[in-house]
């Protein structure tokens, strides 16, 4: 029997921590401004948790309850997460999100506790990105301005094409490009796109890339306004990430790509490709919006060799 993850407003808790909880998601809504579907993952985390509480503790938890949870009810959790196969990534993430919460009712005055900050997240191997070659990656890109079936309409397939021309020739995360507003179109050769946690970076915008959104805005049927979002859907509705996702997983299916052939990849080719033509580290990472160079560094896989060479020709004592 597989498991469902339950839906948080469903669960039986404590009229305080139910009040407590619309708080958090609030504050996530309104002052973290997390990408959609991470808020989401945060949620079916902290429900899965608080179901996991009403069976070990047997019955509905309230913030007393909570604040008096041990390292061991913490680790009690993450072993039944582990039962029942998720993997160590996943169970750091569901950690993640219930040590905010945590962090979130402590800061509002609501418990006393530091049980979850001491719990020691899984270990999970460090995973390098498989960016796809510069001729694979051309040819998603020609593959996704072909309609997917003969009935298809030719305007979505332009769309996708320019979706995916913005993550390979800008580097965008399929969020960032799905949230961008028609007036936020690249007209120029540069955006100013909005990325994780609100910070703002400007990219480079290659003419190819402007001419494939410029011959999607031209065979959109639909209005585009100019507040609205720049990709819809084929009933004009915003353009979900899951239809995204879909059409890459057509195109793998018909080049023979493996799995890692996702969108992201595209982002990750951008990068990857970026730094084989001789870029820098500093320069990606803006390019990326990455808080750190560390980030960029593990994310393109840079192999201690080049780091020392690229350090010898640059510093002035080398």
């Amino acid at each position: 029997m597989s498991f469902v993850t339950p839906d948080i407003n469903s669960l039986t808790l404590a009229p305080d921590l139910g009040r407590a909880l619309r708080q958090w998601n609030d504050w996530l809504t309104g002052q973290r401004r997390l990408a959609a579907n991470t808020e989401k993952a945060y949620g079916s985390d902290v429900a899965e948790f608080l179901a996991f509480l009403i069976d070990h503790l047997g019955g509905p938890p309230d913030l007393k309850t909570i604040e008096r949870l041990h390292v061991r009810d913490y680790r009690a959790w993450l072993a039944s997460r582990a039962a029942r196969g998720n993997s160590a990534a996943s169970r750091a993430r569901g950690l993640a999100a219930v040590r905010g919460l945590m962090r979130f009712l402590t800061k509002q005055g609501l418990i006393q506790s530091s049980a979850a900050s001491a719990v020691r997240a899984p270990k999970q191997p460090k995973r390098q990105p498989r960016p796809l070659g510069v001729k694979t990656a051309k040819a998603v890109l020609e593959e996704a301005a072909t309609p997917a079936r003969p009935e298809s309409q030719a305007w979505i397939a332009l769309r996708d094409h320019a979706l995916f021309f913005l993550l390979y020739g800008a580097g965008l995360r399929i969020g960032e490009a799905l949230s961008l507003t028609r007036k936020q179109a690249p007209l120029s050769d540069s955006l100013t796109v909005t990325g994780k946690g609100g910070k703002m970076r400007m990219v480079p915008v290659i003419p190819s890339a402007r001419l494939a959104v410029d011959s999607y805005l031209a065979a959109c049927p639909h209005r585009v306004d100019q507040d609205g979002p720049l990709f819809l859907g084929s009933r004009g509705g915003p353009l979900a990430d899951g239809i995204a996702r879909r059409r890459m997983r057509e195109i793998r299916a018909t080049l023979g790509l493996p799995e890692s052939a996702t969108p992201h990849a595209l982002r990750h080719s951008f990068a990857t490709h970026l730094l084989e033509a001789g870029g820098d580290l500093r320069t990606i990472q803006e390019l990326l919006g990455h808080a750190g160079l560390s980030t960029t560094q593990r994310y393109l896989g840079v192999d201690r060799t080049r780091l020392l060479d690229a350090y010898k020709a640059a510093h002035p004592r080398a």
